[in-house]
């Protein structure tokens, strides 16, 4: 499927078929591609958490107020941002300069950028993590509507309850949850979408 195609295929489902899985392998291989999504200074400041065993779905399950696909769906993924960027930046960016693709002067300069504007920010930082969260979490459900799954981003659970529960380190915001699966039998069609007239301007 083409990404054009996957895009145009791709609707938030609610119905899971229960009785397919996917291995944790298959679930690897997944946040594999998820992680190829871009980020500031390709920082890759994300986290993800595979809500797979009977056990942690029936965890989080209250958490995310009682909404069944989590249970029902293959896996759960908590897709966190993570916070103190710049501690983590010098690491992060170590292998770009290592492979030869920026030298030494641009990985000291990008370190140091990213200390400037992150260190004494909190606001910026967890806005940073909102961002390169969320681009992780629609290249996962591209990802796996390519590979013939379905998926669902989810706002609507408990972020301090799911961090707690799931024993989050305090530099990982939870974001949002993305349920994915195969279909099951009572998913609505994609919605329309409003006209491009009606949100692009040229200036």
């Amino acid at each position: 499927m083409s990404v054009a195609a996957s895009i145009q295929a791709r609707t938030s489902s609610s119905s899971y078929d229960i009785n397919r899985t996917l291995s944790q392998s298959e679930i690897g291989a997944l946040i594999g591609l998820t992680t190829q999504a871009p980020s500031a200074f390709n920082m890759q400041n994300w986290k993800f958490v595979a809500v797979h065993s009977p056990e942690a779905k029936a965890r989080l399950l209250p958490l995310a107020y009682g909404q069944t696909k989590v249970v029902e769906a293959a896996v759960t993924f908590i897709v966190c941002g993570t916070l103190d960027q710049h501690l983590t930046m010098p690491a992060a960016l170590a292998p770009t300069r290592d492979a030869g693709i920026i030298d030494q002067a641009t990985y000291d300069g990008w370190v140091g950028a990213v200390n400037d504007m992150y260190a004494a920010n909190p606001v910026m930082q967890r806005d940073e993590a909102v961002r390169s969260a969320s681009l992780a979490a629609m290249t996962l459900m591209l990802a796996a509507q390519e590979q013939g799954l379905v998926s669902c981003p989810m706002i609507g659970f408990d972020p301090a309850g799911v961090a707690a529960a799931f024993e989050l380190a305090a530099t990982d915001v939870p974001v949002m949850l993305v349920t994915v699966g195969y279909t099951g039998p009572s998913n609505w069609p994609k919605k329309p979408r409003k006209p491009v007239a009606d949100v692009l301007a040229f200036v």
